[in-house]
């Protein structure tokens, strides 16, 4: 299943309004503070030359969300490149060249951990955004749903392009699609938000349960593992091929993502973006030390549960795919990845917290305040590594290599990412979006910078 980034989190700022976070997500990029100088794309409030300077309070929410944002970027490229580097992937059946007992361990380990899980992170940093953004407008009296559909409306048509020319995956083009459904419900209780997002996760493993049971009784079902490899086959040498080629081969994966992305990220993502919401309206990122002993029961309760769920999803994955166990291990996973994905939030906010692991917040923050570039970024790289536009090394690399080249990939992003923010306010798909958003055209540096 792929993992997506919102490309950028729809901001709150009076004057240039952003949605968006994602990776998908991520859903999209960067989460923008309560301050009257927004944010793009994860740009804290201060960092535009037009922006006023950030009170404490915002610029240590502001370090925390980019910080959780760009640790779900490094967890969505660790899925996503796998889908890149192998046609396989997500068939049901694995490479046949790499099928050693270390191989098949790295994927166990990319299901358990990673897979599903870090788009439910932006989602959740898009609801919490989403809700800045509305308080910061109203604030300033100023017009928020031309600029928020303005901006769903860019988001949309990158992520078509995105989809087309880069990673079929993509999960823009839905977060712009549920980001309407979330301005239309904008004005619900945050009790009532909780409510409707647990029913969402429940309902749709329910009904991954609900076919499981009937793919059982009638007896159907299954793989039919000739037809699966001469698929992945041609789909590789398709994607080894020239420019037209790999889009063709794109083209061609798309109904099955449109699928995915409905019946299973959907629900789960506009779940989580209700979460955010609700999470925002009672402040929980200004006031994280009152919720230190709540951070500290999530772990204890997220992580083995959530750890139980991925294994019983990557076994049934794995080891019986197209199976009505794996229907149901699927539900499964919908109703523990939450359980996993909080988990790793509540560890990555308590390690960012003052006086504590400076050096994380300074690896993570500047990434994801660049999300939307960094995930395009990540696309057009690997896109590069393995397909026909360049190296054409799509089924050539094992597993481990892969998982290498991801957390090399995510090292130099980072690094270039707080470069870039050293002299420019916003990273460049960010200044794009921006200026769409907001029909003028943003700062491109800095006024002080060299």
């Amino acid at each position: 299943m792929h993992e997506h980034v919102i490309g950028t989190t729809p901001t709150d700022a009076p004057g240039p309004a952003q949605a968006g976070g994602g990776r998908m997500t991520p859903a999209t990029g960067g989460p923008p503070p309560a301050h009257p100088a927004g944010t793009s794309a994860g740009i804290p409030a201060g960092s535009g030359p037009e922006a006023a300077p950030a009170a404490a309070p915002d610029r240590a929410r502001i370090v925390r969300m980019d910080a959780l944002r760009g640790f779900a970027l490094l967890g969505i490229l660790l899925v996503n490149i796998t889908y890149l580097a192998s046609a396989y992937h997500g068939t049901g059946l694995e490479d046949p060249g790499f099928d050693s007992a270390l191989d098949t361990g790295v994927r166990y380990a990319t299901a358990i951990l990673f897979e599903a899980k870090f788009f439910l992170l932006f989602s959740f940093l898009f609801g919490y955004s989403f809700t800045l953004q509305l308080n910061s407008a109203e604030r300033a009296a100023a017009r928020f749903t031309p600029r928020f559909l303005r901006r769903l409306t860019a988001l949309f048509v990158l992520g078509v392009c995105h989809a087309v020319l880069l990673f079929p995956g993509d999960i823009l083009t839905t977060y712009a699609v549920l980001g309407l459904i979330l301005l239309a419900v904008r004005r619900v209780q945050p009790r009532t938000a909780v409510r409707i997002a647990v029913a969402l996760f429940v309902l749709t493993a329910l009904g991954y349960a609900l076919l499981a049971l009937a793919q059982h009784l009638s007896g159907g079902g299954g793989l039919d593992p000739a037809a699966t490899a001469d698929r992945a086959r041609a789909a590789t040498e398709a994607l080894r091929g020239d420019a037209g080629s790999v889009i063709g081969a794109h083209l061609r994966q798309l109904p099955d993502v449109v699928f995915l992305l409905v019946f299973f990220q959907a629900p789960a993502a506009f779940a989580a973006f209700l979460l955010g919401l609700a999470a925002s309206r009672h402040g929980v990122m200004e006031r994280l030390a009152d919720h230190e002993q709540a951070l500290r029961r999530i772990q204890w309760t997220g992580f083995p549960v959530g750890l139980a769920g991925g294994a019983v999803y990557a076994h049934a994955s794995l080891e019986h795919p197209g199976s009505s166990y794996q229907l149901l291990a699927l539900g499964v996973d919908v109703a523990t990845a939450p359980l996993l994905a909080a988990a790793y939030a509540a560890t990555v906010l308590r390690l960012v917290h003052p006086g504590r692991a400076r050096r994380t917040a300074a690896l993570l923050a500047p990434a994801g305040r660049m999300t939307l570039t960094n995930y395009l970024g990540q696309s057009l790289i690997c896109a590069l590594l393995f397909t026909g536009y360049g190296a054409a090394l799509v089924g050539r690399v094992p597993p481990l290599p892969v998982v290498g080249i991801a957390l090399a990939l995510f090292l130099c992003q980072a690094l270039a990412s707080r470069r870039w923010l050293r002299r420019h306010p916003y990273g460049p798909v960010e200044w794009l979006l921006r200026a769409v958003t907001n029909a003028t055209r943003p700062p491109w540096r800095k006024p002080d910078a060299p």
